[in-house]
């Protein structure tokens, strides 16, 4: 019997496929598979912050109160200006039961600053800026019940808690961006000032805040009225963005629930 060596096809051990598109689909493949991990786990982390405590929510905030913007040197008008907005929030906190032991500290800030925010611990902080766009107390009831819902719905703390996550899923996978996320996150650049919500928190806000006025006022009227002085500080070149935008994100869909419920 006679053996003999086959011939072996030139490159039968090399893909017919170009190495770099290979090499793009595996950093692809890798890049999703860590974007649904990184998501999967903020989602936990913002589901599990709420069971935190308000009392510890607040403890963290006594922490970084100094990064709230200063109320410096109010002068007796402005000291009945943040006694009226304290007075409002408390009428509307009540409106909205909030849990035992949540209470709503609102900050005055005379700056022009066309912005409103809610954070950690029950802080409100209300520009000048804003208010003064505001003509009546119906559209400013909606604005600080709006940011009292964000309170009552821990968002404040979700937030924090999905940035955390974020800042230290990104740290595992490079040390250096992790580390400054984390630091801008939990360090010294302002806390309580940069935490962002969610288009859906946004609107679950705007839906409570409206509850809220109907129960304190009877109605709803000048809910509507805030988004179109916010759509009017846009601008029609759209570079005009008031910084209330870039915390609270509009949407056709959210303002015409606003509209829907204001009718």
């Amino acid at each position: 019997m006679e053996y003999h060596s086959p011939e072996i096809p030139e490159g039968i051990n090399t893909s017919k496929e170009h190495p770099l598109k290979e090499f793009f689909i595996l950093v692809i493949g890798v890049v999703g598979l860590l974007a649904i991990i990184l998501f999967s786990l903020s989602l936990a982390a913002e589901h599990l912050a709420q069971y935190v405590p308000f009392s510890a929510e607040q403890r963290i905030a006594t922490l970084y109160e100094d990064t709230l913007p200063a109320e410096k040197n109010i002068d007796p008008g402005e000291e009945k200006i943040q006694r009226y907005l304290q007075q409002l929030a408390d009428q509307l906190a009540a409106a909205e039961s909030l849990e035992p032991g949540m209470t709503i500290k609102v900050h005055y800030v005379n700056d022009g600053t066309v912005n409103a925010f809610a954070t950690l611990g029950g802080h409100v902080v209300m520009f000048r800026g804003l208010l003064e766009k505001i003509q009546d107390e119906n559209t400013l009831a909606m604005v600080m019940a709006h940011e009292i819902a964000h309170i009552k719905h821990r968002h404040p703390i979700k937030a924090l808690g999905r940035a955390v996550i974020v800042g230290v899923s990104i740290g595992l996978m490079s040390t250096s961006m992790g580390d400054s996320m984390t630091s801008r996150i939990l360090g010294d650049a302002g806390l309580l000032t940069t935490l962002k919500f969610s288009r859906d928190q946004e609107t679950q806000s705007d839906n409570t805040a409206m509850q809220a006025m109907a129960h304190h006022y009877g109605h709803v009227t000048g809910a509507d009225m805030l988004f179109e002085i916010l759509q009017q500080e846009h601008g029609d070149d759209g570079l005009s963005v008031p910084q209330f935008l870039s915390t609270h994100p509009l949407s056709e869909q959210r303002i015409q629930n606003v509209n829907n419920r204001a009718v």
